[in-house]
């Protein structure tokens, strides 16, 4: 119990006893251990930042260059024949022979069936025989004029009996043709509407043939292109059924709009090729605006405002609005008319999470 109350007064004697600090040397030590903290802290600052200044936000960039740009119309249209007519009979009657059938490939001026013309060909006979005889006996009055018997006017009236019979059976015959259905065109029969006995009538049963081999697109282009949309423009032609595709030139394109769909169409031949069929459905893109030096920034670039379209550049890691004119867009490009140009590095990506003279980090770059 002594040693314990010793030891108290042994540490408040020695407390006594000791020298007092040196101030100059604590104000020292204070000073030094302030400037390795403000070394540490400007560090750190330089590294991550502080919450007092402003924090970069990421987006991606390209760096734009002048390149062509076309704009497309696209509208769908189908596949047809260049020549794709019905044969029809001239002259109604019942029919009595069909030559053809459907898949057979027929020439221009083919017979293609025949209707019953039964009472006109009597007709053509008796005429024909009235031919022969007023033949032969202009023949022999003609003989006898050569020898100068008999008068002039026998001559002549024989003469013109024969060529008047001639006339008449002629006639006939003619006649006679409009009870035959012909090809007008060489092509493959694709569609048969006639039967055997059926009674035919002009221009409402026929024999539908088909050129296959000379193929051409048809479509319809709203009127608003008419301006823009012209013979010689540059197509190109997807047929999503034959996975097939093309570039070609407009063939035709019409003049007159029509009144009830307010568009006008246009044609545009094709080449020979297997995979094509008539009524086939072809997607259209006809080039309507091209121009070789143009600035071009994706759609998603472009932010609109009731200022009118701005888009971000990166300079430095500032983010510097730029307000744009934009020109058509297709594909998801747009051409900007004024405001860029080449050189100029554009946000493309997070571009709606900043605003002008925000930091910015670039996370990828493009061309």
């Amino acid at each position: 119990m002594k040693k314990l109350i010793y030891i108290p007064a042994l540490i408040l004697l020695a407390a006594c006893s000791g020298k007092p600090k040196d101030k100059k040397a604590e104000l020292a030590d204070l000073k030094k251990q302030q400037a390795d903290l403000s070394a540490k802290i400007t560090k750190l600052q330089g590294e991550v930042g502080t919450t007092d200044s402003a924090k970069s936000t990421d987006v991606s960039t390209m760096t734009l260059k002048a390149g062509a740009f076309t704009n497309y119309v696209q509208i769908q249209g189908k596949i047809d024949a260049q020549d794709n007519v019905m044969a029809y009979p001239q002259a109604a009657g019942s029919i009595t022979a069909i030559y053809v059938k459907v898949g057979q490939h027929v020439g221009k001026g083919q017979v293609l069936a025949q209707l019953d013309a039964s009472v006109l060909n009597q007709n053509i006979a008796q005429a024909q025989t009235q031919v022969d005889l007023n033949k032969t006996l202009y023949e022999r009055q003609k003989n006898l004029w050569d020898q100068k018997i008999g008068t002039e006017v026998q001559f002549l009236q024989a003469k013109t009996a024969l060529e008047s019979s001639q006339k008449q059976v002629s006639s006939l015959r003619q006649q006679a043709d409009l009870y035959r259905i012909t090809s007008p065109i060489s092509g493959t029969v694709d569609q048969m509407d006639l039967k055997l006995g059926q009674v035919a009538q002009p221009g409402q049963t026929g024999i539908r043939i088909v050129n296959a081999d000379v193929l051409k697109v048809k479509a319809d282009v709203p009127e608003s292109y008419a301006g823009s949309v012209n013979t010689g423009n540059t197509v190109k032609i997807l047929v999503p059924d034959a996975n097939d595709s093309l570039v070609t030139k407009v063939t035709f394109a019409a003049k007159v709009i029509d009144p009830t769909s307010r568009s006008f169409g246009v044609e545009i031949k094709l080449p020979v090729r297997q995979s094509l069929r008539p009524n086939m459905t072809a997607i259209l893109q006809i080039a309507n605006y091209s121009k070789p030096n143009s600035i071009v920034v994706p759609v998603k670039a472009i932010q609109k405002s009731e200022g009118g379209d701005y888009v971000f550049l990166n300079e430095n890691g500032i983010a510097k609005k730029a307000v744009v004119k934009s020109g058509a867009t297709y594909s998801g490009q747009t051409e900007i008319l004024s405001g860029l140009k080449a050189g100029d590095q554009v946000v493309t990506e997070g571009a709606t999470e900043i605003e002008d003279g925000d930091k910015i980090k670039v996370l990828s770059s493009g061309n």
